[in-house]
C-alpha cells in the first residue's frame, strides 16, 4: 500500500513509518506532501492518509497519529503501547509524561537539519525507534521476570535479558 502525509516529516511523521513498516504493512510506500496536495494525492494514487488534517489516521484529543494507527489495527504488543507514550509525549509537547520524549524530540530535530529529505530522515531515525521499542520490552521483561533476574550473576542476566526481548511476544 501507499501511505500519504503532510512534508517536513517529525516526530510522528517518522515515527508512523516504523510502525507501519514494523507491524503493519512491511511493503509499504510513503508519499510525503504539502498539507493541500493530500486529497489529491490519497485519491490519485489509493494512498493510506495519516497525520493530517481530518483524516482517520490523525490526531484525536491528546492521541496522536501512532496511536490512532495501533487502534485501527489492533496492535496489543505491550512494549509496542509503552512506544506509544513516548511518541505521543514527544509529538504533543507533553514532556512530562514520558521523561524519553525529550530525547525523541531532539533527535527529530536535529535530525532534519541533517537529513537531505522526509526519505532519508525516516531511514536514518529507523534505529531509534528500533531501540526505543527494544528498551519498551526490556523494562516489561524486567518487571515481569524480576525475581528469576536477581538469581543470575551480571554476564547471565544481560544473555538472559537479551534473549527475552529478542522474542517475539512477552
Amino acid at each position: 500500500m501507499k501511505w500519504a502525509t503532510r512534508e517536513n516529516v517529525h516526530v510522528d511523521r517518522v515515527a508512523c513509518p516504523w510502525l507501519i513498516k514494523r507491524f503493519v504493512d512491511p511493503e509499504a510506500e510513503f508519499l510525503f506532501v504539502p498539507p493541500e496536495k493530500i486529497p489529491e494525492i490519497v485519491e490519485k494514487e489509493g494512498a493510506i492518509p495519516y497525520d493530517a488534517k481530518g483524516v482517520e489516521l490523525g490526531h484525536h484529543g491528546d492521541r496522536c497519529s501512532f496511536d490512532a494507527i495501533i487502534e485501527k489495527y489492533k496492535l496489543t504488543d505491550p512494549a509496542l503501547l509503552e512506544l506509544a507514550g513516548i511518541v505521543r509525549a514527544a509529538d504533543t509537547n507533553r514532556m512530562d509524561l514520558a521523561p524519553e520524549s525529550i530525547g525523541l524530540e531532539a533527535i527529530a530535530s536535529g535530525s532534519m537539519m541533517l537529513a537531505k529529505d522526509d526519505y532519508e530522515a525516516i531511514e536514518k531515525q529507523a534505529y531509534v525507534y528500533d531501540s526505543l521499542y527494544a528498551n519498551c520490552k526490556l523494562r516489561l521483561v524486567k518487571q515481569k521476570h524480576a525475581s528469576e533476574i536477581e538469581k543470575l550473576e551480571p554476564k547471565q542476566r544481560r544473555a538472559y535479558l537479551r534473549s527475552k526481548v529478542q522474542e517475539k511476544s512477552l
